[in-house]
């Protein structure tokens, strides 16, 4: 039989031992300074509108061993220096020690000018015009391109109008079916009116969208984690991470009004990318016209993107060099943890460069 009861003395000894970690804990906040967003040196290459395409620096002398450079196209909610939180657990750092030479998107934050900004603007404009620069100035016709959720989503439409323009294509956390029966987002977006919405307010304001992330796991994401926090506040080092961390979460930029309206409503509404029906511009995206090698990373834990919204995709790229790689985490942690590091990363590194 367990024995519930709390002894006075050892309550005391842990009430003690919290008020200590905490008082210490608050000196090491005070004392963490400016947080910074990304840890990898990196050059600003092309700039257009509020976007801003950076090459990552690689050490004097040191070379990438794949001659196809490697870009990145990240989602538009949230900031990509999640892909470069911290010195051991940046996803770009271990890209480039896998010999691949790195280039990633900033969308930067879109104001009310951006409203009208469509998806066909973000896909054959600025992801084109990126990927031209970028051929261009390393003398090629593709290169390799790695999308992020939402930015995979963008990357699978671009690459079935562009697939000249590709050579490889990974995809990680990425969603295809918006309609699993286990997608909570998507059940919660499935009745609102989102013409109604976006011509109320116009861009969406990135704060409702976080908050309307950190409700899907309210408890863990809102409460928990800032009473884990006091056992790490007695570590500078880990203060300082917790802190990059948070103001990642909070880093929100607001969306385009008119491309918020046409992802809601084509991809997880209708679910238009299943169906082949997603209009963008004056095409109409078919996955089949993907023939390029293609690597699908999904989250086995990702509460986001559940697995059985990405893995549809196998069977509806025309590739016939298919594969895909399993991560027992989440959403976050694909990106952030000790294990993503040894796995994730270098499993990407060698399966562009075999190619």
């Amino acid at each position: 039989m367990i024995n519930f009861q709390i002894r006075p003395d050892k309550l005391a000894e842990e009430m003690a031992d919290y008020s200590r970690k905490l008082g210490h804990g608050i000196e090491n906040l005070i004392d963490a300074g400016e947080i910074d967003t990304g840890v990898t040196a990196r050059t600003a290459v092309y700039k257009e509108d509020k976007l801003v395409l950076y090459r990552y620096d690689r050490p004097e002398g040191v070379e990438a061993s794949n001659e196809a450079p490697l870009l990145i196209v990240y989602a538009l909610v949230n900031r990509p220096y999640m892909t470069d939180i911290q010195e051991d657990r940046s996803t770009i750092r271990g890209l480039m020690d896998a010999g691949q030479d790195v280039y990633l998107i900033d969308w930067g934050y879109p104001d009310s000018s951006d409203y009208a900004l469509t998806m066909d603007d973000y896909i054959n404009g600025y992801i084109d015009r990126c990927v031209d620069h970028i051929c261009e100035a390393h003398g090629l016709d593709s290169i390799n391109v790695l999308g992020i959720c939402q930015g995979g989503t963008f990357s699978l439409c671009y690459t079935s109008m562009h697939q000249d323009k590709v050579r490889n294509l990974v995809t990680m956390v990425t969603p295809v079916d918006f309609k699993t029966p286990d997608n909570l987002l998507s059940a919660w977006v499935q009745h609102i009116d989102i013409d109604l919405l976006v011509d109320t307010i116009g861009n969406i304001p990135g704060e409702l969208l976080n908050w309307t992330f950190l409700s899907l796991k309210p408890f863990s994401l809102t409460g928990q984690k800032y009473v884990n926090m006091v056992d790490v506040l007695d570590d500078p080092k880990k203060v300082k991470n917790f802190l990059r961390m948070e103001k990642w979460i909070f880093d929100s930029p607001d969306q385009a009004g008119e491309t918020f309206r046409q992802f809601i409503k084509d991809f997880y509404q209708k679910n238009a990318l299943m169906a082949g029906e997603v209009e963008i511009g004056e095409n109409v995206i078919d996955l089949a016209n993907i023939t390029c090698p293609v690597l699908n990373i999904y989250a086995q834990q990702d509460h986001l993107v559940p697995p059985d919204a990405s893995t549809p995709l196998g069977g509806l790229v025309g590739s016939d060099d298919y594969k895909e790689l399993a991560f027992p985490g989440g959403h976050i942690g694909i990106y952030v943890s000790g294990r993503a590091q040894k796995e994730v990363t270098p499993a990407i590194g060698e399966w562009l460069s075999k190619r």
